[in-house]
């Protein structure tokens, strides 16, 4: 592990001011109340009882909800600074903080950015300019085509030079939002106007870029340190291959792939590319490595900040990143040398997310109504969440992140899959279930990883994992079907404590009913509550957490079943005419118009929460009418649009066109605005 020359007893500052939310809030709050200096908190009016509030010495509130009109407003950051008497500014990851003009306006009001200077933020924040420019620095680069002002019929005139399958990008933003895998001159042609209306919608820059997709590649990144006397290290390599439409799910460190010649290399490599923008901080230098010649390596980009995923370089090397930025922002000089650098062990981080697997992980929101962190050795949580906090659909969807340090890879897997089935976080639906299934699979405890396993697993349907259940389960010895037994008697007590005016079973972790003459498995049931871990929401839905696995039993509106059949029936079919938003946003596009024909399939209209826009499709053929406009707020299950027979409306216009398939009432999710990473 690294062993660092023991840090200046002297704090960098006094008062820093961090201009972020949630985990990495947090996260940073803590380095800096363990160095004496004094933490002021923002916060929108969503986050007013949000955990890094209560955990700073002092919070300012900066606006509502709207990141537009709180976090991501440079001008409310920087007065709330000033009106608080920060010396600094910490902007954690994702926000502002790879924002040029906020950096400038930092420097211009007498504060310090702790963060890189404005070549590298203007540099390393456009795509284009970025891998043009570590080119000419001698960077390996991924061939594609990069020009600012190329049209759509240069892009797919410059296609077959380059060669599919190609990888369409926006220049500007990051964490995969609006990126487009295209393996022919048709979907190149559908996957541009996409790509640019999602950029232009989240970045307000629709600039694009093409560059050959590497099948089965690895994504492996490197951390590096930089300070103003013109040292630059690396701290190794994470490996980030596990992700999910381009949104990383789990990273290490050091990655089980490359060997010490080549790790040498590519550090050597990412410390060339920070060079070359004259960088400063802590930063990380991305790039793609063929599983089939792991010798080779070539640059992506460069992230001018804090990764979500440095918790794992810091558990392997003993160095607190937070700290290093504080201290090079401050104008001390590193104080450790490339030499000094050893990696020991291997740590694994899983992100949380509030979200649906079971829904194509679409995002959840609804009350936290039981939250505990696991423990044990080697364990790290970095959570932003409370019991009773609401996770809305104004930010990310992620609400922690569980790291498991161990000797070797193996015992880092075994400590992370341990630790998650020791979390409990019921009242909103989680991928915890999908993150265990993932860890234990073959491919994945073998190290054998690409970008595109995750997606893989989904389509062969060897990556699901079940977290809820309905009435009508009969394998009793079922694990899911045992707690959902647990779950309706949770909720049959519920119900008659709720009659009594008596709430205390949304307080307590573990209660045993004391009916009496239940039958056997009902009495193994009562057993089994009295281990566990129950809350019943206000809706009915009874949410348990037993030996590692969680199930929600929502409480079936049989009147509401029953239309809805009917509606089936009355059609002649199975599918349902009701278009339902598929999670609580905001209607970006209407896709179609009221009275507009439409085939089973089509796109309708999409709706935008948590950075994610969802397509919401038609499920059978006929006449569309609208229930929503655009730019209207909608709750998850809303019925946004009805689809009627195409022979009641007869003076319907034609249909517009979206040739894409569906298999459901929305398409896949495509990643949009730049709130977090």
């Amino acid at each position: 592990m690294t062993q660092p020359t023991p840090s200046t007893p002297q704090r960098p500052f006094d008062r820093v001011l961090v201009a972020n939310r949630g985990e990495i809030a947090v996260r940073v709050i803590r380095t800096l109340k363990r160095l004496g200096i004094h933490a002021i908190a923002v916060y929108s009016d969503a986050d007013a009882g949000a955990p890094h509030v209560a955990l700073a010495d002092e919070a300012v509130r900066i606006g509502p909800a709207a990141a537009s009109e709180s976090y991501l407003d440079p001008a409310r950051i920087v007065r709330a600074a000033l009106d608080m008497g920060a010396q600094a500014i910490h902007p954690g990851y994702g926000f502002l903080s790879e924002n040029a003009a906020f950096g400038r306006a930092c420097a211009e009001a007498g504060i310090v950015f702790v963060g890189p200077g404005s070549l590298a933020l203007e540099v390393m924040g456009d795509k284009i300019r970025a891998k043009q420019h570590v080119a000419d620095s001698g960077v390996p680069v991924v061939p594609g085509v990069s020009e600012p002002d190329a049209t759509d019929d240069e892009l797919l005139d410059a296609a077959s030079y380059i060669g599919f399958p190609l990888l369409v990008k926006p220049s500007a933003g990051g964490g995969g939002k609006g990126m487009q895998v295209a393996r022919d001159q048709g979907e190149l042609e559908h996957a541009l106007p996409a790509a640019r209306r999602v950029a232009r919608a989240a970045f307000g820059d629709d600039t694009l870029l093409l560059e050959r997709f590497i099948d089965q590649p690895r994504h492996i990144e490197v951390q590096v340190l930089a300070d103003a006397h013109g040292t630059v290290i690396h701290l190794g390599e994470r490996e980030c291959s596990l992700q999910r439409r381009h949104q990383k799910v789990v990273e290490e460190a050091p990655s089980p792939l490359l060997d010490a010649d080549t790790r040498a290399r590519i550090g050597a490599a990412a410390c060339d590319a920070a060079r070359s923008v004259d960088y400063l901080g802590a930063g990380t230098v991305e790039f793609l490595v063929s599983d089939a010649a792991p010798d080779e390596f070539f640059f992506i980009e460069m992230n001018t900040r804090l990764q979500v995923e440095h918790p794992v370089t810091e558990l392997v090397t003993g160095v607190d990143l937070v700290e290093q930025q504080l201290r090079i922002a401050a104008g001390e000089p590193l104080a450790i040398a490339q030499s000094d650098v050893r990696l020991e062990g291997h740590a694994i981080e899983a992100r949380v997310y509030a979200e649906s697997p079971e829904r194509g992980f679409l995002p959840s929101t609804g009350e936290v109504l039981a939250w505990r962190e696991p423990s044990g050795d080697g364990v790290r949580v970095d959570a932003g969440i409370r019991e009773r906090q609401e996770v809305g659909a104004d930010y990310d969807p992620m609400v922690a992140k569980v790291i498991a340090h161990g000797a070797d890879r193996a015992e880092a897997l075994d400590r992370l899959d341990a630790a998650l089935a020791d979390t409990v976080l019921l009242g909103v639906e989680s991928n915890i279930a999908f993150l265990r299934t993932l860890l234990a699979h073959p491919d994945v405890r073998a190290g054998h990883l690409d970008t595109g396993l995750i997606d893989r697993l989904q389509e062969s349907g060897s990556g699901a994992a079940t977290a809820s259940a309905d009435e009508s389960d009969e394998a009793a010895d079922d694990p899911t079907t045992r707690l959902a037994e647990v779950a309706r008697l949770a909720r049959d007590r519920a119900a008659r404590a709720t009659s009594a005016h008596d709430r205390a079973w949304q307080r307590e972790l573990g209660w045993r009913l004391g009916d009496g003459g239940i039958t056997e498995r009902a009495s193994r049931a009562a057993a089994d509550l009295d281990r566990a871990t129950v809350r019943v929401a206000d809706d009915g839905t009874a949410w348990v957490h037993l030996d590692g696995r969680t199930v929600a039993l929502p409480r079936v509106d049989r009147r509401a079943a029953l239309e809805a059949r009917l509606a089936q029936l009355e059609r002649g079919g199975t599918s349902d005419p009701d278009l339902r938003a598929p999670m609580p946003g905001s209607v970006t596009t209407l896709l179609l118009a009221d009275g507009d024909r439409v085939e089973a399939g089509q796109a309708v209209l999409a709706i935008e929460a948590m950075k994610m826009e969802h397509r919401v499709t038609a499920t059978v053929p006929g006449v569309v009418r609208l229930r929503v406009a655009a730019g209207e707020q909608v709750a998850r299950d809303q019925v946004v649009a009805r689809i009627e027979h195409a022979a009641e409306r007869v003076d319907a216009g034609p249909a517009a066109s979206d040739p894409r398939p569906s298999d459901g009432t929305h398409d896949a999710a495509v990643p949009n605005a730049s709130h977090q990473e």
